[in-house]
């Protein structure tokens, strides 16, 4: 596969979870409602989107494990949410928090990477890797407040996923 189409995957996978985002942030009733749902589908897409990028570019990444984990972490996880739903209300915001602290380091890492391949645009993905880990702290510190805010939380998190998405499908091959 090449570069192009890699780059198309990763800005379809971004602008998925950017509009699931904006739905959590504009139906925050119905975010709570069907949080695990969503998040399961979008989870499960931006997941193989990971995989199939480590499997065609693994020449392109220097940590492509840490790719491949994030999408394999990503898929197995969004399995859980979409299979469990009676458990998934109540683990929801620590499993939530969880993958936005593995995202986090995921793309601190990559962003080390991109650096070291000379990449001016590396501190973007070491921005919103910082910015992913500090919401998957707050996140793990107060559980509660992650499900009174279950519907923003969701929404601040998919739009900040689906950028990176795309900021990575433009850097992709560069």
């Amino acid at each position: 596969m090449r570069s192009g189409t890699l780059r198309v995957l990763s800005a379809i996978a971004g602008v998925l979870l950017i509009v699931a985002g904006v739905i959590c942030l504009c139906n925050q009733e119905t975010a709570v409602l069907s949080a695990g749902l969503i998040l399961g589908i979008f989870m499960l897409v931006s997941g193989i989107v990971q995989i199939v990028m480590f499997a065609r570019g693994r020449s392109m990444f220097f940590s492509s494990a840490w790719l491949l984990l994030d999408g394999i972490l990503t898929v197995l996880l969004s399995l859980f949410l979409l299979f469990n739903q009676a458990f998934t209300l109540l683990s929801l915001p620590v499993l939530f928090s969880l993958w936005l602290l593995f995202s986090g380091v995921s793309r601190i890492v990559a962003s080390v990477d991109l650096r070291t391949l000379g990449s001016r645009r590396w501190g973007w993905i070491l921005a919103l890797g910082i910015i992913l880990l500090v919401v998957g702290f707050i996140g793990l510190m107060d559980p509660w407040l992650s499900v009174q805010a279950l519907g923003v939380t969701l929404g601040i998190a998919f739009i900040l996923e689906g950028i990176d998405s795309i900021v990575n499908g433009c850097l992709t091959g560069k």
